[in-house]
């Protein structure tokens, strides 16, 4: 599957951005929930593996992730919970465990079927949805150490997976805070990082959003407020798409407030 070498070439991009920094970086809160860069990678590691887990079979990631929830349902943090299991790893050592888990998935998901359908936190969801799901966190979870580093990152046309997937979970994102699904999905028109096109649904002067697709991707991972962005949005519907957009599985998540999620500057 090509999404597998798009997954590997996004998670590329952040092990080269970290490969060389210091041990004390690896420590520096983000601005997501003042995570730490350690705990970002410690996340993006266990889901990794998850996601490997579920290409194996549904009870051998039941058997993964159930202890998980219900560790969550009883009030339990995801960063914490990763402590565990992660055993001390952590600084580069972690980021090497990390990426070695990034070879194994690119690897086994370039031959894996790409409609066959693996168990996930959420729905399931096709092994072509699920690594393209992993190229979106890498992308997303990535934002925020680009940006606590002071670094602009350099994006590629193999945003659209993340575009795509922000587009089809259109209905999840109503469905999942338990409100109606509008009936038509507003028009989509982006401009890709090489400055082509890219267009979803029926076009719409009166229901649509359009502009940049790395602001679009940001919007529906929730790495940037819609206001921070250049998007324009026109229309009742679009616009409460893009205030409460989520790609990702898992209970309903508010975007980031106005200005709290930006490029810090290096000193």
């Amino acid at each position: 599957m090509e999404q597998a070498i798009d997954f590997l070439e996004e998670s590329r991009q952040l092990y080269r951005l970290m490969i060389k920094r210091e041990n004390s970086d690896y420590y520096k809160k983000t601005q997501f929930k003042d995570w730490t860069i350690d705990q970002v990678f410690g996340h993006l590691h266990i889901f990794n593996h998850a996601a490997n887990i579920s290409l194996k079979s549904s009870d051998a990631f039941d058997s993964f992730f159930t202890p998980m929830a219900v560790a969550i349902s009883n009030g339990s943090k995801l960063v914490d919970i990763q402590v565990e299991w992660l055993d001390g790893l952590s600084g580069p050592n972690l980021l090497h465990a990390w990426w070695e888990g990034v070879l194994e998935i690119s690897e086994k998901y370039t031959r894996a079927n790409p409609k066959v359908r693996l168990k996930w936190v959420g729905p399931e969801m096709s092994a072509k949805s699920s690594v393209t799901a992993r190229q979106m966190e890498t992308w997303a979870h990535g934002q925020e150490i680009f940006d606590i580093l002071g670094e602009t990152r350099v994006e590629h046309d193999r945003i659209r997976n993340i575009v795509h997937l922000g587009v089809s979970t259109f209905g999840w994102t109503f469905d999942n805070r338990q409100m109606s699904i509008p009936n038509h999905p507003p028009y989509v028109k982006l401009q890709s990082p090489s400055g082509s096109n890219w267009e979803w649904n029926e076009p719409s002067l009166i229901s649509r959003v359009e502009g940049l697709a790395v602001d679009f991707a940001s919007v529906v991972a929730q790495t940037r407020n819609v206001k921070d962005t250049s998007l324009k949005v026109t229309g009742d519907v679009a616009k409460k798409w893009m205030s409460i957009a989520q790609c990702f599985a898992g209970p309903p998540s508010d975007p980031p407030p106005v200005n709290t999620r930006f490029v810090v500057a290096r000193k």
